[in-house]
């Protein structure tokens, strides 16, 4: 389960032009926690992700990775 991935925050985060740091600061949050998050080794809290969403300017659906098929 560990190679799997959850979250894009990683993907939003380049395609906004931020880096961890940056992300890491506006949340007043850990470094080691948001690369943790962006390399899918843990995952936010629901209330944490919609925070990240908001820093980023995007809707919290955009930040998780699709994962119904049809």
């Amino acid at each position: 389960m560990a190679d799997q991935v959850f979250n894009r925050i990683k993907a939003v985060l380049a395609e906004k032009g931020r880096t961890n740091n940056w992300l890491a600061e506006t949340l007043e949050m850990n470094r080691n926690t948001v690369s943790k998050w962006c390399t899918n080794q843990m995952q936010p809290t629901i209330e944490t992700l919609f925070k990240i969403a908001q820093a980023l300017d995007v809707e919290a659906r955009d930040l998780l990775v699709l994962r119904k098929t049809k």
